[in-house]
């Protein structure tokens, strides 16, 4: 239980970005009703989670304005996914966060990090100008059709042929 008087802590947060969007990833596991305010110029959280049940707090001043409108937001079991759509298209911020501060939560997902020079990414060289596509391809976005469609030709799989037999 939550005692009004505890002191919040901030979670752990992970991002990365695009020429577009920024995206942050906060580990927070089993976070069920976070408070998320996504503004032009901030980002602010508030949930409780984690193995501890503790409340977490966290404003994040943004390096440059953002569209809360185009943004998103999808809540998980393990984390919370945010995805910032940029006012303005272009270079890549050199950080995150308006001042230029060392936060001991804030780190950067290499996972989902790609150079700003690196013409090759998962949207086959150019990046979706619509955002519900980018969210699809992260399994964000249903657009009810929700389940894979595999098109595999059982018969004809030819790793299967000409195996020797197993002694």
């Amino acid at each position: 239980m939550v005692h009004e008087n505890e002191e919040s802590i901030p979670p752990p947060v992970m991002w990365a970005q695009r020429t577009n969007c920024v995206f942050l990833t906060v580990c927070l596991e089993d976070c069920k009703t976070p408070e998320i305010r996504l503004e032009p110029e901030a980002i602010y959280f508030k949930g409780i989670g984690g193995t501890e049940k503790k409340l977490h707090e966290l404003t994040i001043p943004l390096f440059k304005e953002i569209d809360p409108e185009k943004s998103a937001k999808f809540v998980r079991d393990r984390n919370i996914e945010i995805i910032l759509k940029k006012k303005e298209e272009g270079p890549y911020w050199p950080q995150l966060t308006k001042d230029k501060k060392k936060y001991h939560w804030l780190k950067v997902d290499f996972n989902k990090w790609k150079d700003e020079d690196d013409s090759e990414d998962e949207f086959g060289g150019g990046q979706p100008d619509d955002l519900e596509e980018m969210m699809r391809s992260m399994g964000g976005l249903g657009g009810g059709d929700t389940k894979p469609n595999f098109d595999v030709d059982v018969e004809s799989d030819s790793d299967d042929e000409d195996l020797p037999d197993l002694e």
